[in-house]
């Protein structure tokens, strides 16, 4: 968990902190919290739900950890190179770099001030004749509140290009950039071909460098434009539109749950057996993506609700022969290896379903990102993690593992044996489940742990 506080806090609104939160996650974390505190209370008020506030602040003389300290004074625009949010750099060490798209917004990051900015720095500036700015608002409420205050007129005139609320190309449902040509996001991630592109130049960047880089056509940094910075002040009120907002069935039991072709029931997870025997279907390297075991993007999205034809994505980006191995085991056990921070990014549970339903029992990996771990003990997978290097080394894709009393180890203990029959070796592996995480793998998923609560 993170904890922010300190004076520069009053500098950050209720949506900037939202960001900062948001990708906490890519520092491992899975909660950071934020004071509830005069800023929350103003963000509140400005949407009709002032009543709502309440003061949350830590204890006078609380200790953390580990306690950091930012000088916000020394800070500089950074900007993160593919393809990776954590390789971050200044922008004046990339500035000059032709760019050849920006985009603005997604579903996950940016609030009003963030499109309200690009539009005040247009004022005077049109885009450059190379550069497609695209415009990916975060909801309907954002673009009737830029709508109302003009902002999207400006957008418009200036030569932005808008495009529906939602995840857009953020997950490459739309705006692909051109293949290796460079293209600017206020996102989250820029993990290899997450964008819809398979040789993508993807950076991240705020919404002042994006909208700088739009107007030069080259990376720049914002603090060296000829014109004063613009200053957004937030409105007091937002348009809330709550006409077509339709209340739920007050029983939820009378609602026909109606399915089309492509959707398809999940499919029945079993219990974990006394002992797991099977393949090595694919061994990777360090900070595997959520996106490169199952990808979104046009061709995968239309399937979410469809684990079998989703499936067949599994891990294509980096290995497109998985899918058919898989099949080849006629849904038998197969295992996973993989490097450090395996599952990093997003929180996509897909990238457990899938593998689970082609039928991986367990992952063994140097070490799990934290939302991804609790994703495979959900579905009933094993997330083991290595105590030795050289005993990752050792494996080999193709190699058989047994895992010869998993159900009664991870019952009693942290360890659990593993013996690599086709290299002729044995070692031990650790887990770091808790009981009710033991329980769902020992069941087989959260949902048959859920609905044997509502059978009671």
């Amino acid at each position: 968990m993170l904890t922010y506080y300190g004076d520069g806090l009053q500098g950050l609104s209720a949506m900037d902190r939202h960001v900062i939160a948001n990708m906490g996650a890519e520092l491992g974390a899975t909660t950071s919290v934020f004071p509830s505190d005069a800023v929350l209370k103003a963000f509140l008020a400005s949407r009709g739900r002032e009543e709502a506030w309440i003061e949350l602040v830590a204890d006078e003389g609380s200790s953390y950890g580990e306690e950091i300290e930012i000088d916000l004074s020394t800070l500089v625009p950074l900007i993160a190179c593919p393809s990776s949010p954590s390789n971050v750099v200044p922008v004046s060490e990339v500035a000059g770099r032709p760019v050849h798209q920006c985009v603005v917004g997604s579903s996950a990051n940016p609030g009003l001030r963030d499109f309200a900015i690009v539009a005040m720095m247009l004022e005077h500036h049109g885009v450059h004749e190379d550069v497609s700015l695209d415009i990916n608002p975060t909801s309907r409420q954002i673009l009737e509140n830029l709508t109302a205050l003009g902002y999207l007129g400006t957008l418009i005139h200036r030569g932005a290009r808008i495009h529906q609320a939602g995840c857009g190309g953020c997950i490459g449902m739309g705006e692909a950039p051109a293949t290796q040509s460079i293209s600017l996001r206020t996102m989250p991630r820029n993990f290899p071909g997450r964008s819809g592109t398979q040789e993508d130049q993807v950076y991240l960047c705020s919404p002042e460098t994006a909208a700088a880089s739009a107007i030069t056509g080259v990376i720049t940094d914002p603090c060296t434009l000829d014109f004063p910075y613009p200053r957004f002040k937030e409105p007091e009120r937002y348009v809330l539109n709550t006409e077509a907002l339709a209340p739920p069935a007050e029983d939820g039991r009378l609602v026909a749950l109606i399915k089309g072709p492509n959707i398809a029931s999940l499919p029945e997870f079993n219990p974990l057996p006394d002992a797991l025997s099977g393949p090595v279907l694919i061994k990777t390297g360090n900070n595997v993506s959520t996106d490169e075991i199952l990808p979104a993007g046009a061709k995968v999205l239309p399937l979410r609700s469809n684990i079998p034809e989703i499936a067949k994505f599994t891990f294509y980006q980096i290995d497109s022969g998985y899918y058919d191995r898989a099949m080849q085991q006629q849904g038998g056990t197969s295992f996973i290896v993989g490097g450090e921070n395996y599952g990093q990014g997003s929180s996509r549970e897909h990238a457990a379903l899938a593998p689970r339903y082609l039928g991986v029992r367990a992952v063994l990996a140097k070490s799990f990102a934290r939302i991804h771990w609790q994703n495979l003990c959900n579905f009933g997978i094993v997330p083991l993690s290595f105590e030795k290097d050289a005993d990752y080394d050792a494996i080999h894709p193709g190699d058989w593992l047994t895992l010869p009393k998993i159900n009664e180890e991870i019952r009693s203990g942290d360890r659990v044996t593993v013996v690599n029959t086709t290299q002729g070796a044995s070692f031990t592996m650790r887990h770091a489940m808790t009981p009710r995480q033991v329980q769902m793998v020992l069941e087989g998923s959260i949902i048959k742990i859920c609905r044997n609560c509502r059978q009671k």
